[in-house]
């Protein structure tokens, strides 16, 4: 088992803002988890024991509509954590996390994150900031999702991508989703996606391979992201 000071991890995210002693106890007291692709690590409405550190791999956020329809929200990547809000205000989680990818993540026991947030200014202090940011972005998806026609949506949540997760060795997004994901990230229908991304092909706008995308023309589309 890795030791969580030792773990290089922990620098992108709150947990860089605990001492070493601190860190040492969570060390002994967390847990490894493997999650394969498709299994949820926990389910909306779930009261969580603990945060769970994305050691490698990425997962989506989901939100059940009324309707019956899965709502991808975001998606979280290695380095972030999953559940401090739950854990701070002893709430039950109202997203499902689901991963799209193989996964290795830590599991932190509540106790131990409740402590270091009473005892450590700057572990909270790091804590809030992310939950404000959290709440930044979703302010952004809102407009977004209310005020912006689909292809700009779409525009958007492709560039989003490129920043989040970067690309590989050949320039195409580093992670792989499915047009069924990229559909409901963008909220439309599978069918008027694939024609979106078609159409985009076609502009010189992006290039697809199978799953995967690669942007061509990112000052375009940065265009089109912002309604011009």
């Amino acid at each position: 088992m890795s030791k969580c000071e030792q773990c290089i991890i922990r620098q992108f995210s709150s947990l860089n803002a605990l001492n070493k002693s601190e860190l040492i106890r969570i060390s002994e007291c967390k847990e490894t988890v493997t999650i394969k692709k498709g299994e949820e690590i926990f389910r909306e409405g779930q009261h969580l024991d603990g945060v769970y550190c994305i050691k490698s791999g990425i997962c989506k956020l989901t939100k059940l509509s009324d309707n019956g329809r899965q709502q991808i929200i975001k998606f979280v990547k290695t380095g972030d954590l999953l559940g401090q809000r739950t854990v701070v205000s002893n709430d039950t989680v109202n997203l499902s996390a689901i991963a799209v990818q193989d996964m290795e993540v830590c599991f932190i026991p509540k106790q131990e994150i409740n402590q270091a947030f009473q005892e450590n200014q700057k572990f909270s202090g790091e804590v809030i900031k992310v939950l404000c940011n959290d709440l930044r972005e979703a302010d952004n998806t809102i407009v977004s999702m209310a005020q912006k026609p689909v292809k700009e949506r779409l525009a958007y949540f492709l560039l989003h991508f490129n920043d989040d997760f970067g690309v590989d060795d050949e320039g195409f997004l580093a992670v792989q989703l499915s047009r069924e994901e990229i559909a409901g990230m963008v909220g439309t229908a599978t069918e008027s996606l694939i024609r979106m991304l078609s159409e985009f092909g076609k502009k010189g706008l992006i290039q697809t391979k199978g799953k995967r995308i690669k942007i061509v023309d990112n000052a375009e589309l940065e265009r089109l992201a912002e309604g011009f």
